[in-house]
């Protein structure tokens, strides 16, 4: 299946499903660096969200209210709380979400600085520039050292 990129509205409903059922939760990867004023393609949302069972019970029901989709109750807080705290959620219209609660040992859900932007008129929370910064610029993955690069430049960001 070709992955699609998001309908605006759905992304909206997103968002808005997210903060209507208090998931608490933070946007990072390439549609942080959108919100930040810094636009580059990708094929997925990536959602780090807070590690605990309430908390992922409130994610798959702001995706239930979103999506019709039997296989949102594949969705574990077995797997999101567990040793491998990764699940990638593709619903029927193909732009995926990666859901975390770790990222290895450098970054957990209350590591993260956050702050709410809009996206129209829906708020979101997303990591800050200088969080994403640091996600991104020691990873080997070429494309995440070329965002820390602009996000070092636009936000004039040195080594810490």
């Amino acid at each position: 299946m070709k992955t699609r990129l998001p309908d605006e509205t759905r992304l909206r409903e997103l968002f808005r499903a997210l903060e209507d059922q208090g998931v608490e939760y933070a946007v990072f990867g390439a549609v942080a660096l959108g919100l930040h004023g810094l636009v580059r393609a990708t094929a997925d949302l990536d959602l780090f969200i807070a590690e605990n069972r309430a908390n992922v019970e409130r994610l798959k029901e702001a995706l239930r209210s979103v999506y019709e989709d039997p296989t949102i109750e594949d969705i574990s807080a077995e797997d999101l709380c567990g040793d491998y705290p990764a699940v990638r959620y593709v619903p029927p219209e193909g732009f995926g979400l990666d859901i975390l609660t770790r990222l290895g040992e450098a970054f957990s859900f209350s590591d993260l600085e956050t702050e709410t932007t809009s996206y129209g008129d829906t708020p979101v929370r997303v990591v800050t520039p200088r969080t994403l910064w640091r996600m991104k610029k020691d990873t080997v993955r070429p494309l995440d050292r070329f965002d820390a690069a602009l996000l070092a430049e636009r936000f004039d960001f040195e080594e810490d």
